[in-house]
């Protein structure tokens, strides 16, 4: 079922949903059910699978020269999707990235979660390569999420790559895409970070799915400004939990957003993780109140494996 009609069949009931990532190579599938067990007393009707692309790393040869080689850490998004599906008869999200595809790979990409009955992407274009200063697509890829979006799109109206193709067959993707109620990091400004998720939604996307953020009046501020643009599709907001002390630096740092005054000295003054790990249990549930309140349709929390204190977040909001 698509996440549209989740929402609709819902009735304005909120629900709760949460995102995961693939294991490290070399673990089993059984890491990904212990981490969604715990979470399926609360009902989620989808769930959420990060892919994570290739990297590069080099390796010293006899000679001393350095070989070039690809390594994909997190293999598996698509055999873990269908698994989530077969096991817990809900439905598993994908993620689908411009970094690492050319649309020949997408296209077959989606052929094979068309196949596998997968209703739902989420469309994104990725990050750059740690070796990259900036993201750059692949030779014949999609440069934007913008672009990714329409070509799923075209498949869902039967248009594929080869034009000579006859009597081609539909896909029926829901698209979902990112929004960022503190702007991405690359774009200029909110207002034109705006301006290209109006394009998203424009070329064919069903609803947005927030970066996460600590401050509600951020996310107020963000779906008042995607209103007054035009944008009427379902906004989902994507919640997670501070639990150690190293995270007040890294997740400004690497999702560029920012933290609380109240919830950063919280922290600071916390004797330890565990007590950092409560502090973000209790600021996440006060915030998914408020949103519940304010009438949100969907509460995403991104677990990334770790159930512990979602469960804990979810006891007390649903």
């Amino acid at each position: 079922m698509k996440v549209t009609q989740h929402i609709e069949q819902a009735q304005g009931k909120p629900l709760f949903s949460f995102e995961i990532l693939p294991p490290l190579k070399g673990q089993n599938i059984q890491s990904i059910f212990d981490g969604i067990d715990p979470l399926m007393e609360f009902k989620p009707p989808f769930i959420d699978v990060t892919y994570h692309r290739e990297e590069y790393e080099f390796k010293e040869l006899d000679n001393g020269l350095l070989q070039k080689k690809i390594v994909k850490k997190r293999p598996g998004t698509v055999g873990i999707c269908a698994a989530i599906q077969g096991k817990y008869n809900v439905d598993a999200i994908p993620h689908v990235l411009c970094g690492g595809f050319t649309k020949e790979d997408t296209e077959n990409l989606l052929i094979d979660l068309d196949f596998l009955g997968i209703d739902n992407v989420v469309a994104l274009r990725g990050d750059a390569l740690k070796t990259e200063t900036y993201f750059k697509p692949e030779k014949d890829g999609n440069n934007y999420a913008s672009e990714l979006v329409e070509q799923i799109s075209n498949l869902n109206q039967g248009i594929y790559l080869d034009e000579d193709l006859k009597n081609t067959a539909k896909t029926n993707f829901c698209i979902g895409v990112a929004g960022y109620p503190e702007k991405h990091m690359e774009a200029p400004s909110l207002d034109s970070d705006i301006h290209f998720l109006k394009q998203k939604i424009k070329n064919g996307a069903d609803y947005i799915i927030t970066q996460m953020f600590y401050d509600n009046q951020k996310f107020f501020d963000f779906v008042d400004k995607c209103r007054k643009a035009g944008i009427e599709v379902p906004i989902i907001p994507g919640l997670k939990p501070i639990a150690t002390k190293k995270q007040l630096n890294l997740i400004p740092h690497r999702f560029s957003i920012e933290l609380p005054d109240t919830l950063i000295m919280e922290v600071v003054r916390a004797k330890d993780n565990e007590a950092v790990k409560q502090i973000g249990i209790e600021w996440c549930i006060a915030q998914s109140k408020e949103l519940l309140t304010a009438g949100v349709p969907v509460l995403h929390y991104y677990s990334m494996g770790k159930a512990d204190n979602i469960k804990a977040i979810a006891k007390e909001v649903f």
